[in-house]
């Protein structure tokens, strides 16, 4: 399950902001409609631990984003 949220943030970490938005409501949403648990501490810590898990993902998006951009804006100016 940790990893679908990983992946899902280095999916679409470009959009961050919708990306955690859509984890925090959407996980919790799924998790309950297939019947894992209900109740609202339950929603509350799926969509914690959804938005924690997406964040990395995204962390690393963002990381790989920005390593690329700096080496191709060095590529250029050489």
């Amino acid at each position: 399950m940790i990893p679908t949220l990983i992946l899902f943030g280095l999916v679409f970490g470009r959009w961050w902001l919708a990306t955690l938005i859509v984890s925090a409501i959407g996980w919790p949403v799924l998790l309950i409609a297939t019947g894992v648990d209900s109740g609202i501490a339950f929603a509350i810590g799926a969509a914690a631990l959804a938005v924690a898990n997406a964040g990395v993902g995204i962390l690393i998006h963002r990381t790989l984003w920005l390593l690329m951009r700096g080496i191709t804006a060095a590529t250029r100016t050489h």
